[in-house]
């Protein structure tokens, strides 16, 4: 199974590449694979590459729902 998570593209690099913010985790993925990305778009992020741009609602449920799975995983015996 493959997951792929929502992220917030914070500042376009040289050579298709983009530095992108999930949940103040910051780091550096390839855009070869999605045209048209703007800086503070969302993208989903699979293994160092962006898939495809992503709504901004969208975005933000999932990744709610994803913090909610880890806090229920911490608080689990």
């Amino acid at each position: 199974m493959c997951l792929a998570i929502p992220a917030r593209v914070d500042a376009l690099l040289d050579h298709d590449q983009a530095l992108i913010d999930i949940d103040g985790v910051r780091k550096e993925v390839s855009l070869a694979l999605v045209d048209g990305v703007s800086v503070g778009d969302y993208v989903v992020v699979h293994v160092g590459y962006a898939l495809g741009r992503l709504d901004p609602g969208e975005a933000a449920r999932t990744l709610d729902l994803l913090r909610g799975v880890s806090a229920t995983e911490e608080s689990a015996p």
